[in-house]
Formats: C-alpha cells, structure tokens, sequence
C-alpha cells in the first residue's frame, strides 16, 4: 500500500510519544497526531465519504491543518487544500471545479473572517454536501448557525482507523495554480508524487528525526506542504507551525525552540535581513542550531542570499518546483558546489532540459523554456483534457520558465514567459536587470515592468 498518510503511521509507531507539532502552548505527539488524523477519517467515512472523492480544506499554519490533512488521505479521499485568502466566489468555484463533497474550514480571525466566507462559498456549490467549521476554540461552539464544528465531526470517533488502501497512480492531492492565465487549474498529484518528493526533499537537507523545522509557508501551498510537513512527518522530525511571517515571530522561535531548518521565499529573506531589531534575539544561539536553509518560490537575489548566509551563518540551497511537479524538480545540493544565482541540479529521478518554440534542446547559455519529466510530474490538471495535450507535450512538463543551463549542467531561472518584455523586437528579462540594479547598495530590493511604448512596442 502507497498512501502518503503511512508516513504518518510509521512516525507514530516508531517514534509515538516525540513533539510531532508545535503550536504556541500546543504540542503534539505523533501518536496523538494519529490518533486525531484516524478521528477524521472515521467522521468522512460515517458521512459517506469514499475512496477518491475529493474534500476541501482551508487552513492556515495550526494543528487542524496535519489532523485534517492526514485524516482525509487515510480515508482514501483526496485533500483540495485552498488558498487562506479566498472569497466566497472564489471558494464557489473552487469546490465546484474540484467536485468536492465536503470542505473544512477554519473559523479564521476578525481580520480573516475564513468560517464566514467560507460557509458562504459552500452554499454557492450545489456539489459540496458536507461543511465542517474548525473553530478557533476547539470545544467552542459555530458562529454560523447550523454548521457542523470539527469537534463534533470528530465527536466520539475512535482514534483507530484502517487506512484505505491506494495505488501509486491514484490521487493524493489537488493543488490550484494561481491562475495567472485564465482561471485557476487543479493540479492532480499522486500519493507517490506527493511521497517520493517528500522522501527526496528530506534527503536534500540531510534530515534526521533530531530535526525542528519551522513552517511559516503556507501549508495550503505545494512549497510548505511536500519540503517541510510531509518531510518532516517521514523523518519523525518535529514541526513548528507559524501561521503569519513577522520577521520578530521567526527570529523568537528560532530561538526557543531550536530550530535547525527553515524555509522561506525570498521576500521572508530580505525581511529577516534587514529588521532593525534582530539585535534584540540570540543571534549566535540561532546560527549554532540553525544548520540550512531553503528558498523557493521565486527567483532569489544573489546579494540577499550573500548578506544572510554571512550574517546568519547558514547556507540557502535554493531551488525550482512548481506545483505540477510536487513542487521539487531541482536544488543547490549539499553534496555537490551550490552555485548562488542557481536553481542547481535535477533531484533524483528527475529530468530537465531547455527548448526552444518547437521543443528541440538548446545548449548551455542559450534561454528557452524549461521542461521536466520524472516521478514528480503530477497525472494533469484535474478535467482539463486539451489543456493536458498542450503542457504534456512530447511527454515533458512545459513549464511556462525561461532558464539555460551553464556548461556543469546547473539551471538558471531567467523569467517567466510571459514576463518576457519584447522592446524593439528584442527579448528582455526582467529578472536580469533587477539583479544589476540590486548591486547598487543605495537598493535593496528591485522590480521590472514592462509598458507599453508607441515606437519599440514596449
């Protein structure tokens, strides 16, 4: 059986009374972890839920988020994780685009009213059968009248469940795409997808179970779902949750807890860099017990990685995924040179190459679109057939990247695509211009934007 939730089962077995959690005053075990997880699943099984059908959860960084999670997987059922920032028309069409049966939401904060918008978005799905408000106090009552709580979900569920059993092709995950192009597109991931990334990712860092890893990317994403908790959760190494980046909350929980990994996108790097009361923090202590660091996410400017890797004493591997590849497809790897300003190596198993606009590889230093096929590439894009065609290509994922490759076979992030600026029929790259202006030391962070221009076009 290849269901991602016995990474889960295996920690708890092997290591059931170490934190698996850590939430404010909150810790968890992995055996409590477990046991809450099999509460879910039996609660989806009572209410009808089966193998395959599809269960929506909006979550930010809390322990509803891994009970919840896992609990869906060992029913059989496959998690729509949805951005915590959605509206109600935007939820709507998620569900309704994912076929999902029932959707999970967390009450949320007055500033994030989550539950509300949530329930209004659920009403607008004539397909979703089942709500379920995670509130803010778990023994507290809905402030939506008549919407069922996770407590009583979860009610007098046993905490022994008997995982569904699921094939290697079968569905784990379905992860929206921003949408950057038309409305948002439901990447279908596999249970093996989702567990050899995780698996491939632990061994990236070079994790053991003495680990803490601090989670601030969202775990609704690719990014902070595959590299941080399911990794984690298959190493038996211990999650710290933070729902919301402040330079002050991750400096403070580095320090008490003891973090040793953590990762971020570049923005949370150059914040972290340049907060004016860092000073205030055991910076030595930090840098003692932080061992790597990992960005992703978007391209990071080589003198932030520079200025933090000195001032904090840790190395930043960086990388490229996207969600379609689970989301890792290569990394700065602690075996091999880490060349700043690269996206570094395939992972294992994985293949890329640069094409050009009728899909034939270039050489080293020439740009073209970045493809990818291995065990990370997800099965499509859920109901969308001709979309499948056009991005499968060949049997390559098209990323929508440009990027080349220098004469070591490490890849560079040029662009996107479609960020491209074409001024008087040449191509220019945003990306490479932002990376000279930031090594001017009057600036410190930079973007390019093309407009429109009536004699070079842009």
């Amino acid at each position: 059986m290849l269901n991602l939730s016995v990474f889960l089962e295996e920690s708890a077995k092997r290591r059931a009374n170490k934190e698996a959690i850590v939430f404010n005053d909150t810790r968890l075990t992995f055996a409590q972890l477990n046991g809450a997880a099999n509460q879910v699943a039996n609660g989806l099984k009572k209410a009808g839920i089966q193998k395959g059908d599809k269960v929506a959860l909006s979550c930010l960084n809390i322990p509803y988020f891994p009970i919840v999670y896992y609990g869906i997987l060992k029913a059989g059922a496959v998690v729509v994780p949805l951005n915590v920032l959605l509206k109600r028309r935007e939820i709507a069409y998620h569900l309704q685009d994912s076929d999902a049966k029932a959707y999970f939401c967390f009450q949320g904060t007055p500033e994030l009213p989550m539950g509300e918008e949530g329930y209004a978005g659920f009403q607008q799905a004539d397909k979703c059968e089942h709500f379920v408000m995670m509130t803010a106090d778990p023994a507290g009552p809905s402030p939506i009248e008549g919407a069922t709580t996770l407590g009583m979900f979860m009610g007098t569920q046993p905490p022994a469940f008997p995982t569904v059993q699921t094939r290697p092709d079968d569905p784990a995950v379905i992860l929206y795409t921003s949408g950057t192009t038309g409305q948002p597109k439901g990447a279908e991931l596999s249970h093996f997808n989702m567990s050899s990334n995780a698996i491939g990712s632990a061994n990236l860092f070079h994790g053991t179970s003495d680990d803490t890893g601090l989670i601030v990317l969202p775990l609704f994403h690719s990014f902070g779902q595959t590299v941080q908790m399911n990794a984690n959760v298959y190493l038996g190494a211990t999650s710290v949750l933070l729902p919301r980046f402040t330079p002050d909350a991750v400096l403070g929980l580095m320090q008490k807890e003891g973090v040793s990994i953590f990762a971020g996108v570049p923005t949370m790097y150059w914040a972290l860099l340049h907060y004016p009361d860092a000073n205030k923090f055991d910076l030595e202590k930090i840098s003692n017990t932080l061992r790597v660091a990992a960005s992703g996410g978007a391209a990071l400017p080589v003198e932030v990685l520079k200025e933090f890797e000195k001032k904090f004493d840790v190395p930043i591997l960086e990388g490229y995924g996207l969600s379609e590849t689970s989301p890792v497809a290569s990394f700065n790897q602690m075996e091999y040179e880490r060349k700043p300003g690269s996206i570094g190596l395939p992972i294992w198993g994985v293949e890329m190459k640069v094409v050009d606009a009728d899909d034939n590889e270039l050489p080293s230093g020439e740009a073209g679109e970045i493809v990818i096929r291995g065990h990370n590439v997800m099965n499509g894009y859920y109901n969308r057939p001709e979309v499948n065609k056009e991005v499968m290509r060949g049997g390559w994922f098209h990323t929508g990247d440009v990027g080349q490759t220098d004469d070591d076979g490490y890849f560079y992030i040029v662009d996107r695509i479609k960020d491209m600026i074409i001024r008087g029929g040449f191509n220019v790259y945003p990306r490479e211009i932002e990376e000279v202006l930031l090594t001017h030391p009057a600036i410190s962070l930079a973007a390019v934007i093309g407009v429109p221009h009536s004699q070079h076009g842009e």
